[in-house]
């Protein structure tokens, strides 16, 4: 049996946060295997998934914190902190590998001084890894928010970055 997050264990969310993850899993708990869907849901409506709303979501589809925890942990995809206002994906896929994503990622680190799943001091852009963007034939690639970047090289990073900036 598993063991399910009670009203009196739940911690004290913002409102924001708390009517986002009841809006979501009222809308998504009916479906089969629904956390996966509800994950994403929060993360499309908050920007990432609060530590602090794992217990409302766990209780909301009567589920153990751990199972709630695990999946988040287990996913890249998910983030528990707010994003930059902007998100880098690079791509690290086989494609892009052939044709220097290796050389791209460490001078991209290098020049925000950000690892994967970090946020610049500034709060502007967040690095994410990305295991194919579907733009092989332009490798390597990135994507920032919405927007795909082929053949890029450091100099273009630089370049973008350069205007990003202004």
């Amino acid at each position: 049996m598993k063991r399910v997050a009670n009203a009196a264990s739940l911690p004290d969310l913002p409102e924001e946060v708390r009517a986002a993850v009841l809006d979501v899993t009222g809308r998504l708990k009916h479906l089969p295997g629904p956390l996966l869907p509800v994950l994403h849901g929060v993360q499309e409506a908050l920007g990432h998934v609060p530590e602090d709303a794992v217990p409302l979501i766990a209780r909301e589809l009567n589920l153990s914190r751990a199972d709630v925890h695990g999946v988040i942990s287990f996913y890249h995809y998910f983030r528990s902190q707010p994003p930059g206002r902007r998100v880098i994906y690079l791509c690290r896929a086989e494609s892009c590998q052939a044709m220097g994503a290796a050389t791209l990622e460490k001078h991209v680190k290098q020049r925000l001084g950000v690892d994967f799943h970090q946020t610049t001091a500034d709060g502007a852009l967040t690095l994410e890894p990305v295991y194919c963007l579907g733009n092989c034939a332009c490798s390597p690639a990135m994507m920032v928010d919405d927007e795909l970047k082929g053949r890029l090289t450091p100099e273009g990073f630089d370049a973008w970055l350069a205007a990003e900036t202004k």
